[in-house]
């Protein structure tokens, strides 16, 4: 009953125009990736993983939709390991122009650079990756779930709150794991506080075992500091890490204090509902990259309702506008940053069982949105491809 008062609610709000038939054909298009082996398996990866996101987003916007007259379809192709992502990336874009892609930033940028994509509108919400938002930019290419940038500044501003002036790190020796200790870096850096140590993990033996002999003698060496920080993007070592420390510090990053797009803990803003209505679709908590699969689902929703159109290049001119507003459950409307598409949104910091604090943090100010305060900043911004929009 809820639901639906706040469909209607919401529908009355809507601008007085003249509905029209529209169908919006939305494809999700996935890469199967092999993950590398690691130290525990309790926490498997959903096969469902941000394609479930994209199921609640097509359900939000039908909801919206069926009062307006419009019609929205989720087509999903998962390319399998060695199979031809460009030609499934050319079949994706002869069914529809809308497309939402989970792979890494390589296979991204060939989607984006294809011909039949000049004037489609494509999301990554799955890659972290700062040089997609970045000097690897792409004017069709807009992202919604948070960069690795984001999520290290949020984790910083709390230390900075904190006054966690010294900090140690350890990563794993994956890419991902390097490319979110080079993240970490770059925010300790920027917030003025200082990487006192840093290790990498080098063990390969089985921790569920060893971790209380191993973990603190490999940590001793890093000296005095206030937090521990893990860049462990695969989860293969981080949980065994805290309470195993030669000191007794904070942990936080890939494990301990975890900034996030989302998590099942997040219950403010009408968060709840959407977990709940999640859970009933899926079996399962909402995770970042669901979540971030469902923002792009409903960003196009939003800017069909907006505009009445189901032309991409009036759908993206309104997403990328100041006009545009996503109500995503953190307590902030959330728009896309005109420089580099990314879509700015709070970060949840959160442990296993709780919100610990939500960035960005009171008292981090910015000229236009505090929300800036997170990720590239255009002054610092190196994408160019945006500048004639």
């Amino acid at each position: 009953m809820f639901r639906l008062f706040q469909v209607f609610f919401l529908t009355l709000m809507l601008p007085q125009v003249v509905s029209a038939a529209i169908e919006i054909p939305v494809v999700y298009l996935k890469q199967d990736v092999p993950r590398p082996p690691v130290l525990s398996n309790l926490d498997q990866v959903p096969d469902d993983l941000g394609s479930a996101g994209a199921d609640l987003g097509l359900a939000d916007n039908m909801t919206t939709g069926k009062f307006l007259g419009h019609t929205y379809t989720l087509e999903t192709i998962v390319v399998p390991e060695g199979g031809d992502w460009i030609a499934s990336a050319k079949q994706a874009l002869a069914l529809s122009p809308y497309v939402i892609l989970d792979a890494p930033s390589d296979l991204l940028l060939g989607v984006a650079d294809l011909p039949e994509a000049k004037d489609a509108l494509l999301f990554n919400a799955t890659s972290p990756d700062v040089a997609l938002r970045n000097e690897s930019c792409r004017a069709n290419l807009l992202h919604t779930l948070p960069s690795n940038r984001m999520r290290t500044d949020a984790l910083i501003q709390f230390f900075v709150k904190r006054r966690w002036t010294t900090l140690a790190l350890i990563s794993g020796a994956h890419p991902q794991d390097q490319a979110f200790a080079d993240s970490l870096k770059h925010s300790v850096t920027k917030f003025g506080l200082k990487l006192k140590a840093e290790k990498e993990w080098v063990f390969n033996a089985d921790m569920r075992r060893n971790a209380a002999q191993e973990v603190p003698l490999f940590t001793q060496d890093l000296g005095e500091y206030d937090a521990l920080l893990l860049a462990d993007e695969l989860d293969d070592f981080g949980r065994y890490i805290a309470y195993n420390t030669w000191i007794a510090r904070p942990v936080a990053g890939s494990d301990g204090l975890r900034p996030v797009a989302w998590a099942e803990v997040v219950e403010q803003w009408g968060a709840v509902q959407m977990q709940n209505r999640f859970h009933e679709m899926t079996g399962r908590d909402m995770r970042s990259e669901d979540y971030a699969a469902w923002a792009a689902f409903r960003s196009l929703g939003e800017a069909v309702t907006r505009t009445q159109s189901d032309d991409p290049t009036t759908l993206r001119d309104y997403i990328m506008s100041d006009a545009f507003e996503l109500a995503g459950f953190k307590g902030r409307p959330m728009n896309y940053r005109g420089w580099n598409g990314q879509l700015r949104q709070p970060i949840p910091l959160v442990t296993g069982r709780a919100v610990v604090a939500t960035a960005p943090l009171d008292g981090f100010l910015h000229q236009v949105s505090e929300l800036d305060t997170l990720g590239i900043d255009q002054p610092e911004s190196k994408c160019t491809a945006f500048a004639e929009d």
